[in-house]
């Protein structure tokens, strides 16, 4: 699945959007590496996302197309 899709299927992001242009500032890097939108996201990934000063580190635990609300949780978690 596409890095900036996961984003918003996981609700880290809550757009594609943003995810995207997050994405395209340089302030994702997947597996310690920038990463475009397009880089292929796998279960074991980890994802770390600027935003001001803080940082967000995710592991990814599970790839599904489509997720309810409540399961959005389960698809990473913080590290």
């Amino acid at each position: 699945m596409r890095l900036d899709k996961y984003l918003k299927v996981s609700r880290i992001i809550k757009r594609r959007t943003v995810a995207n242009e997050a994405c395209d500032a340089g302030r994702v890097m997947l597996n310690g590496k920038v990463a475009r939108a397009s880089a292929d996201v796998k279960v074991g990934d980890i994802i770390e996302i600027g935003f001001g000063n803080s940082t967000v580190k995710a592991e990814v635990l599970s790839v599904r197309e489509t997720v309810g609300k409540d399961e959005a949780k389960d698809l990473f978690r913080y590290l």
